[in-house]
């Protein structure tokens, strides 16, 4: 077994793909914060395959650790080189391992915000990437607007202050390229937010406003904010998959990546000072993102929160094992045909009906073994997100809902804290105690559950919705997630 770093790379050849380019030669000008799994198989993934091609060598990664708990991301990266193995889990079970050699450098700003800063505000650096969660931008999820009382923002906001906030850090390299006339870099979200490029504008505006209203307008006027929707199902690093790695591949690899071989990553042709050739690795460069991150979110993100709920009631741990029963399937094909697809705008070059049936095959992949307890974290703000809009718009056209209102009635089952079987449930959410309270008051009145308009507006109003709901959840209770579901392929529940 060998262990990854840059002077044994070159002798993993026969093992897995490895950087056929010079490394020592590949300057940064990317600098990327939050390191984590799906950076790493996706935007850091696309610039080493145009280094493979010769391309981008101007274009390495700087990644950057935000977080205290970033940390061992730094030693391992650091010990590695910055070398890390990307394994790609085919549904046939062939693992297709590959060295990723685009993060050149890494960074821990708590250690050392001011070496972050600076790199940051080195011309070289020409976009400033992004992957902080959905919840990190710091937006009140009532009022929509950026939280400038959260404690660590405020600090940030001191006269000053060190920073140590994505918003502290990102706001002062660009105080520090307008001071000394350097051009403003691009941000690009690489999160999985609607309208992630126009979030982040808000958010990092908002900032600078605070900070310096001169400075506001100045990032307004230069930073570019380009959206963008990336998908590739990466499932968190586990000790089995290094053992994996270690036993298939023969290569000791402090933190591989585990990913399906689907990738997509489209993004809004908006830079400020130029880009690398994304085009020629694949990647879809638009004039408008919005019709493929709807896509995205009301098939692949939804199709997830229908298999989640129900799959867990029903006993399960793994997508792959709900979306292999075909009355699981059936059920989510119902949805994603029936259901979310009306609502869709026109996806260019995209065929519907073949993108379909490839997220059941990567559902079904068991080698991806993505559990539906990572699909149900944060609930709370996935359902309202992904499948609420998907209601809303069919009820405002006298549209089939069955499906969608199952799976909220699975919601609220699943929200009470035990499966079919009786086992606990575990919920990670931060309205984790709001949503058990609701789910005890379903239990004598299920509409109850639906009472909260900050998540579900006016649905408990709609007796359109609230009589599949009540139908649903009452069969739920007396007869079981899988039950229900059949019940419904077999119209043995109401339609409208």
């Amino acid at each position: 077994m060998t262990r990854l770093d840059a002077t044994t790379v070159a002798s993993l050849g026969g093992q897995v793909a490895t950087p056929g380019y010079d490394r020592s030669a590949v300057r940064p000008g990317i600098v990327h914060l939050g390191v984590g799994g799906f950076h790493r198989s996706h935007q850091a993934m696309y610039l080493d395959r145009l280094m493979r091609r010769g391309q981008a060598l101007d274009w390495g990664i700087c990644g950057v650790g935000v977080l205290p708990g970033d940390r061992r991301m730094r030693e391992v990266l650091t010990a590695q080189d910055g070398l890390y193995t990307l394994v790609l889990a085919h549904p046939d079970g062939f693992l297709e391992g590959r060295v990723i050699g685009s993060i050149i450098e890494y960074l821990f700003a708590p250690d050392d915000p001011e070496a972050v800063l600076e790199r940051m505000a080195d011309p070289q650096i020409r976009i400033v990437s992004l992957t902080v969660t959905e919840g990190g931008y710091n937006v009140s999820p009532d009022s929509g607007q950026f939280d400038a009382e959260e404690p660590a923002v405020a600090a940030d906001l001191q006269p000053g202050a060190v920073p140590h906030t994505v918003f502290g850090l990102v706001v002062e390299a660009l105080a520090r390229r307008r001071a000394r006339g350097v051009p403003a870099f691009t941000v690009l979200s690489c999160d999985n937010v609607s309208g992630n490029g126009d979030v982040a504008a808000h958010s990092f505006t908002s900032f600078a406003d605070l900070r310096d209203p001169e400075l506001g307008r100045w990032v307004r006027e230069h930073v570019s904010f380009p959206n963008s929707m990336v998908d590739r199902i990466t499932p968190g690093t586990t000790d089995l998959h290094r053992a994996e790695v270690a036993r298939r591949l023969g290569i000791e690899d402090g933190w591989p990546v585990i990913a399906e071989p689907w990738t997509q990553w489209v993004v809004e042709d908006r830079f400020s000072l130029g880009r690398p050739p994304l085009e020629d690795a694949g990647v879809q460069l638009v004039d408008d993102v919005a019709p493929y991150e709807l896509m995205k979110l009301r098939l692949l993100n939804a199709g997830h929160q229908v298999l989640g709920y129900l799959g867990s009631l029903a006993g399960s741990t793994f997508i792959h094992d709900v979306c292999q029963d075909p009355v699981f399937r059936t059920f989510l094909l119902g949805y994603l045909a029936d259901e979310a697809t009306p609502t869709l705008q026109p996806v260019p070059g995209v065929d519907l009906p073949a993108y379909r049936a490839d997220l059941i095959s990567r559902f079904s992949n068991p080698h991806i073994r993505d559990t539906l307890a990572r699909l149900c974290v944060e609930s709370s703000e996935r359902v309202p997100r992904f499948l609420l809009p998907v209601v809303r718009d069919r009820l405002a056209v006298g549209g089939e809902v069955t499906r969608a209102a199952v799976v909220v009635a699975g919601w609220a089952r699943w929200a009470d804290g035990v499966d079919d079987l009786g086992r606990p449930l575990e919920m990670v959410d931060p309205r984790a105690d709001a949503l058990r309270a609701a789910a005890r008051r379903a239990r004598e009145e299920p509409v109850a559950f639906l009472a909260d308009r900050d998540l579900f507006g006016d649905l408990a109003e709609d007796g359109r919705f609230t009589a599949v709901y009540r139908q649903a959840y009452a069969s739920l209770r007396d007869r079981g997630a899988r039950a229900t579901v059949q019940a419904v392929l077999d119209a043995a529940l109401p339609t409208r």
